[in-house]
């Protein structure tokens, strides 16, 4: 996609969570729903315009219509047409006062659910996946600081990079999304492999290290399953399919996975955006 389809794209969104808006409370404000239905616009027009492929008779289902720079405009407003629609009918429950919570009508969580990723009787559990997981990610980044095809120039990277983008003459491509072929071509034309190839080696050592500790765990995983994502895009599964479920796993236990460990004492000095920890609550003076 070329620039001006990404101008069309945000423009396609704009105007489309404005709608929504609009539907919802009959005025479109800069607030927190219009902030929610632009980005489900831009993951609609996208998404739509991107990422759905060859059909029967059809060369690809996102490349149908007229297009502008290339964002298909049927395809792209239709994907962001249908996420906003489908958000406007809870939002304007919300706003009626009307209960948006599932549970309310009988789908609630398992008693399994519960354990696994609140209750600290798991930890153990976690804690064996933490300290294998962590184990890989900080191997891993120790092998990379040990080579100075990583270290001096990262022409491993760089390697690695130029393998991934190639198109053999017969069957398919490393990569299968020709948007992130673009992301690394960009990469490697810019002969960024010297400074990213550091950038690889320290961030699978911090998040092997966060992990063994049980400090951030929940943030940890997180950039962990970014990496093991991006080196599955770049058409490498190795062991990246087990370890980023793991990752995931771990993400959604973050408040008891660290419990052996750091975050048994920095979460709750830290908290979380939504609900601070004692470091970060401020109380008023009492008044005699």
């Amino acid at each position: 996609m070329e620039a001006l389809g990404y101008v069309t794209t945000v423009i396609v969104a704009v105007l489309v969570a404005a709608l929504g808006q609009w539907l919802i409370a009959r005025k479109v404000t800069a607030d927190g729903r219009f902030g929610y239905l632009l980005v489900l616009a831009l993951l609609g027009a996208w998404g739509g315009s991107r990422l759905f492929g060859p059909l029967g008779p059809i060369e690809s289902l996102s490349k149908v219509g007229p297009s502008i720079g290339g964002f298909y405009l049927l395809t792209g407003v239709l994907g962001a047409v249908i996420l906003v629609l489908t958000a406007v009918y809870p939002l304007r429950q919300a706003l009626r006062g009307e209960s948006t919570d599932v549970a309310q009508i009988g789908i609630r969580d398992p008693q399994v659910a519960h354990w696994l990723f609140n209750d600290t009787r798991s930890a153990p559990l976690w804690l064996g996946v933490r300290l294998y997981l962590g184990y890989q990610w900080l191997e891993a980044g120790w092998h990379k600081l040990e080579d100075p095809r990583w270290t001096q120039g990262g022409t491993a990277l760089k390697g690695f990079w130029e393998r991934a983008v190639a198109i053999p003459e017969n069957g398919r491509p490393p990569i299968v999304y020709g948007w992130y072929r673009d992301f690394i071509q960009f990469m490697l034309d810019r002969g960024w492999y010297d400074w990213f190839a550091w950038l690889v080696i320290a961030g699978e050592l911090l998040v092997g290290i966060g992990l063994i500790v049980g400090g951030l765990v929940g943030i940890a995983a997180f950039f962990g399953a970014i990496m093991n994502l991006n080196f599955m895009l770049a058409g490498t599964a190795s062991t990246n399919p087990v370890l980023f479920s793991l990752g995931i796993l771990l993400i959604l236990a973050w408040k008891v996975a660290g419990y052996w460990g750091i975050d048994r004492y920095l979460l709750p000095a830290l908290g979380a955006p939504w609900s601070p920890g004692r470091l970060f609550r401020w109380h008023a003076p009492a008044h005699a």
